[in-house]
């Protein structure tokens, strides 16, 4: 054999020495990857529920009182009589404190007197004035008289009436600036007052959920003080306006205070429900699988994954609301489904039971179909 031919037979035997080795090796792969497929991949699932989901928009506003004020004397006088303290529950009305009224009920007596005087004068002159024995410009001089002389004694018993420092409005004494036998001025305060009940937030919403906001709609506060209580309030007013600067309207939350629980200047979570649906399909939020272009779920129907897209409506923490892709009596897979493919076998090891809460959406920031 010569030496060029015996060349060319050892470049053949390698060639298919090679051939044989690759497809070997190639059937080997797949046999292994045929062997990965045939495997069920564990998981764990969930049914799709039907229940109630409640949307809700929340935020967090200090609480402020409905009414505050400074209770001011009107007239000036040593105060005799303290009759409240700080932390006194007091009535709109209420006698607070009393000033040393002698002077003006002396005021008092002087301009009854000159009243009842005048008043005497003008009825003896009625009957001569008929006669025509005063002059008519006398006479109605006499009538404009009286008439002033009983303004100053109307004014007369409203300063000695203002010697009692009432309550405006109902509340509690939040702080006493006076003593007793301290001698005040006129406006100068002796009491601050602060209504308690109910408290108001104001929460400045961004102007996107200005169409599911309304007045009247209920609401919830809780606070870190007592993390597992809610308190009661609902909303009052909204402003018809949106701030340029911020866009974001203001809306007033008017909260019950709890028997006092609630202070001003607590920080408040408030939680305004705007929408409730009935029967909705509900599945938990570690069932889905989300890409940059769609969201999905992972079904297990005679031992296989089915990844099915979905639509997505209200969500809270734990369940999210599926307004289209299911049917509703689906087992979706809650661990495991970041390694399933569709078609996938799958083995179920756990089916937990349907959470029959209550579902509420907090803090919607888009459009919840989106």
């Amino acid at each position: 054999m010569s030496t060029t031919r015996l060349l060319r037979f050892i470049g053949l035997l390698a060639a298919v020495t090679f051939i044989t080795a690759c497809k070997i090796g190639g059937e080997g792969e797949k046999t292994a990857e045929e062997d990965e497929e045939a495997t069920p991949i564990p998981v764990e699932t969930r049914l799709v529920e039907r229940g109630e989901i409640t949307a809700v928009y929340s935020g967090t506003a200090a609480l402020e009182v409905d009414a505050e004020a400074d209770v001011s004397a009107k007239v000036a006088g040593e105060i005799v009589e303290l009759l409240v303290e700080e932390g006194d529950q007091v009535e709109s009305g209420q006698v607070l404190a009393r000033l040393d009224g002698e002077r003006l009920r002396l005021e008092v007596a002087r301009q009854l007197a000159n009243v009842r005087r005048l008043e005497q004068d003008y009825r003896r002159n009625i009957e001569l004035n008929s006669k025509g024995l005063v002059s008519a410009g006398a006479f109605e001089g006499m009538k404009y008289e009286l008439e002033s002389l009983r303004a100053a004694l109307r004014l007369a018993r409203l300063e000695l009436g203002y010697t009692e420092i009432k309550a405006p409005f109902s509340g509690v004494i939040a702080e006493r600036y006076v003593k007793r036998g301290n001698t005040i001025t006129v406006n100068q305060p002796l009491f601050k007052i602060t209504d308690l009940d109910p408290l108001l937030a104001y929460l400045h919403v961004p102007e996107k959920e200005f169409n599911k906001i309304k007045a009247g709609q209920q609401a919830a506060v809780q606070i870190d003080a007592r993390p597992d209580q809610l308190y009661p309030a609902r909303i009052i007013r909204i402003s018809p306006v949106v701030d340029a600067g911020t866009g974001t309207f203001k809306v007033t939350v008017e909260i019950d205070s709890g028997d006092g629980e609630l202070k001003p200047g607590m920080f408040g979570r408030i939680s305004v429900v705007y929408d409730t649906r009935q029967n909705s399909m509900l599945v938990p939020r570690a069932a889905l699988v989300d890409t940059d272009a769609e969201t999905a779920v992972f079904v297990v129907e005679d031992g296989v994954a089915r990844r099915r897209e979905v639509t997505l409506g209200y969500a809270n923490g734990a369940s999210v609301e599926v307004t289209d892709g299911l049917s509703g009596d689906e087992q979706v897979v809650v661990i495991g489904q970041n390694s399933l493919k569709d078609g996938g076998k799958v083995r179920v090891i756990g089916a937990e039971p349907p959470d029959t809460r209550t579902a509420v959406e907090e803090t919607p920031q888009t459009d919840p179909a989106s």
